[in-house]
């Protein structure tokens, strides 16, 4: 066919439905713009309204992923509206999608599901292929005043990776169902409500996942993106969910846990027996025919609720009792800011709805706050250590379990920092912070390990890929309709937009076989976690200041770099005779001149990973002086970021296996000027070639110590006065964050943006991110 935007007219008829469809007004206001006259002649639309262009779509695009389907539930003498989809053909329409061809292979899993499921399969029928089945539930609230919300159900295979899963553009996540969203207010007895709507919850889920029994035990055929068919058995294998969907998929009476037999009066012993189970009597549960299913063993980890809203939270109340809020906004409003931290500027105490991100940044940098915080009355320095380390533990335990993949030993480590909290953890009942942990969400960090053995990784069941598709299934969708009856239009728009989508890959595809005269290659190459995550520089292709010269990079009120000719003259002379002695280094950069008084300057510097995370911005570094914003006339505070910098090889003989993994030959240092040198000059100072295009001029820390100090577990610094270098660009490493050491007050002139020039000593913080925490602990 020679028409690649077919049915469509030309590439901007199909330009302009893609618009419409994925980022346009409603129905009614495109019609009215397809209305002014002679619009759509001069354009060559083949389609005069919104009407005409919709049956185009429904008729002439294929449906990617099966329609919904409409059925009514009948509870308690009432029927309630139900829309999903055959969840057979969802499996079919992931398990087949060409986009995932190349990720069917390369990530078997490691758990000991598979396997244990994988042998009783072989046992009956060799030569199968599991297709573990992930299911999650969420209600999300759609309006703010109408109190209207809905009930959505996921639905992926882990034959996919979790980098297609977790990604909403990949559509690796299929919407399995809405279900009922009834409150039942007729039913006046709350004991009967309750289980009046646990009853409606499975009844729906039984008729949505009940196609996933025959196939189960005996297999069908599922053809992949290559093309191979094989015999398959979908069996349902997680479900993802918080805590409230966790005991309703169970039966297990709120207050208890969901996965081990442990009642809630000893939730708070480490370990735990589990001697009894509580269960809510289930009247037909959804998954009590569907093979090879335990549902206690399917419930999973959840990251986002469990320790960042459950733990986190429970951790900041416990320490704003023990330390008050007043001494905790201080504390966080004078840290210094980094790509990595999120500076609360009015402090932390007065937060109200603190989202899951929220609690995620404040846990980067909580720790760090503690080591001289006054506690409530004249405590002794031991309840001050036993604080430290139970906060540790569970700042260690929070990162740990966040790990992209694990071994032995790391799961090892996860286990000992849970048991160091629990030995710890008495010092918050003797501040009077809490009486008792009887906490659901703080036990289920007893089953973290044990999970992640069974079903791999904590990212391959997030409850936060489920929370960023109801911006898309749920609150855009509602936004495209008329409020009234939203369900069935609703699945009208999210099946058009879908068609839409997949359409636009279609044609990529067509116009790269055409250009390329062959099978174009897979959009998703994937490549293998890596914690230690190795990052490389970028820098903007022109420098942010032409040319800012030598007087404002020394002067107190431009860059403070009040070494930077004498430590630039020294880089030069010791680039061209790296033999020379320092003494003499020290005593020719003081009568050497240089051939320019002024050089370009950047004011950011950027680290990027293009194999693993291909467009993200993963670290940066900031050194710019203060300014005036000449767009809201504010003034810009000066910023100059610490940063980890390489200043002697790894040595040949050492086990290290990443770049950070030892602070050997690591040092920490202020970057003050970002710089490159006149092209001009080049030659004439560098007569074998230039080290490096970017500089820096550092000033310096102390070098670390052998090991961090005790219980705080971090590496102490101190700025070193009047010692200052340049470096080439490429031997810095990542940007640090440097907690104050704060001493029993802090001075009143501390502030952000100025604690790195007024406090004497810090402590690295190795929370900054996973990546940071993976290298330096």
């Amino acid at each position: 066919m020679n028409n690649s935007w077919a049915p469509f007219a030309s590439k901007i008829d199909w330009e302009v439905v893609r618009w419409a469809k994925l980022h346009g007004p409603g129905s009614t206001a495109f019609s009215g713009l397809l209305q002014i006259d002679g619009l759509v002649d001069t354009i060559g639309l083949s389609f005069k309204n919104s009407k005409q262009l919709n049956d185009i779509v429904d008729k002439q695009l294929p449906n990617p992923h099966p329609k919904f389907n409409h059925r009514e539930i009948k509870i308690a003498g009432q029927s309630f509206d139900l829309f999903s989809c055959d969840v057979i053909e969802c499996i079919k329409a992931l398990y087949g999608d060409p986009e995932h061809k190349q990720c069917l292979y390369h990530e078997m899993n490691t758990g000991d599901w598979w396997w244990t499921t994988q042998e009783k399969l072989e046992a009956q029928k060799p030569g199968t292929t599991i297709v573990p089945i992930i299911i999650s539930s969420d209600k999300t609230q759609l309006t703010l005043f109408q109190n209207k919300t809905v009930y959505l159900v996921y639905l992926t295979i882990r034959n996919l990776p979790k980098s297609i899963c977790r990604k909403p553009s990949c559509c690796g996540q299929i919407l399995l169902a809405y279900l009922p969203t009834t409150k039942l207010a007729h039913i006046k007895n709350k004991s009967s409500r309750r289980r009046t709507l646990t009853n409606l919850f499975h009844a729906s889920m039984k008729f949505v996942l009940s196609p996933l029994k025959e196939p189960g035990i005996h297999g069908i055929k599922l053809t992949s993106g290559d093309g191979a068919t094989r015999r398959c058995h979908p069996i349902y294998a997680t479900y993802v969910g918080d805590y409230p969907e966790q005991c309703l998929v169970t039966g297990v009476i709120t207050g208890d846990c969901p996965i081990c037999e442990c009642p809630h009066n000893e939730l708070g012993l480490y370990p735990s027996n589990h001697p009894k189970v509580h269960l809510k009597l289930l009247h037909d549960p959804f998954w009590q025919d569907l093979p090879y299913t335990n549902i206690y063993s399917s419930i999973t980890p959840d990251i986002l609720h469990q320790l960042h809203q459950g733990v986190m939270k429970h951790l900041i109340s416990w320490l704003v009792h023990v330390c008050g809020p007043d001494e905790i906004n201080v504390h966080v409003k004078c840290l210094p800011p980094n790509h990595s931290i999120c500076i609360f500027y009015k402090g932390i105490t007065s937060l109200s709805r603190i989202s899951g991100t929220e609690h995620k940044q404040i846990a980067s940098f909580l720790l760090g706050i503690l080591p001289d915080i006054p506690l409530h009355g004249e405590q002794p320095p031991s309840l001050r250590a036993h604080l430290i380390c139970a906060m540790r533990a569970l700042l260690d335990f929070l990162y740990l379990a966040q790990y992209t993949i694990h071994s032995d030993d790391t799961l090892r480590l996860l286990e000992q920092s849970l048991e160091e909290f629990h030995l710890h953890k008495s010092v918050f009942e003797q501040l009077g912070a809490r009486k008792g942990f009887n906490i659901p969400k703080l036990h289920s960090l007893v089953h973290y390990a044990r999970r992640i053995k069974r079903f791999e990784t904590t990212d391959n069941y997030s409850t936060e890929s489920t929370e960023r598709l109801h911006i898309d299934f749920a609150k855009d969708a509602y936004k495209a309709t008329n409020h009234k009856d939203e369900f069935p239009q609703m699945t009208s728009w999210l099946k058009r937009r879908e068609k839409i989508q997949y359409h636009e890959k279609f044609i990529q595809w067509r116009l790269d076989l055409a250009s390329q005269g062959m099978k174009p290659r897979c959009p998703h190459s994937w490549k293998p976690p890596d914690m230690a995550l190795p990052l490389h520089y970028k820098m903007t292709k022109h420098p942010t200041v032409r040319a800012v010269s030598f007087n404002h990079i020394t002067s107190l009120q431009g860059y403070s770099a009040t070494h930077f000719v004498q430590a630039l003259s020294q880089f030069i002379l010791f680039a061209n005779n790296p033999s020379i002695t320092v003494h003499d280094l020290e005593q020719r950069a003081s009568t050497f001149s240089l051939p320019f008084n002024s050089v370009p300057v950047y004011h950011v510097l950027k680290f990027i990973n293009t194999a693993i995370h291909p467009s993200d911005t993963l670290d940066s570094i900031h050194a710019n002086p203060g300014h005036n914003d000449g767009i809201t006339f504010s003034i810009v505070m000066p910023r100059f970021d610490t940063a980890l910098v390489r200043v002697s090889p790894i040595p040949p003989t050492s086990n290290i296996t990443s770049p950070l993994s030892s602070m050997i030959g690591l040092r920490v240092g202020q970057v003050r000027v970002l710089f490159s040198l006149p092209i001009t000059s080049q030659q004439l100072l560098f007569p074998h070639g230039a080290p490096s295009e970017h500089f820096a001029y550092i000033e310096w820390f102390s070098t670390f110590e052998q090991s961090p100090i005790p219980n705080l577990q971090m590496y102490k610094v101190s700025p070193e006065l009047h010692t200052a270098s340049i470096v080439p660009v490429s031997t810095i490493l990542q940007s640090v964050h440097l907690s104050p050491k704060w001493g029993s007050t802090i001075p009143a002139e501390w502030t952000s943006w100025n604690v790195l020039d007024q406090c004497s000593m810090f402590f690295l913080n190795p929370y900054k991110d996973h990546h940071t925490y993976y290298n330096t602990r």
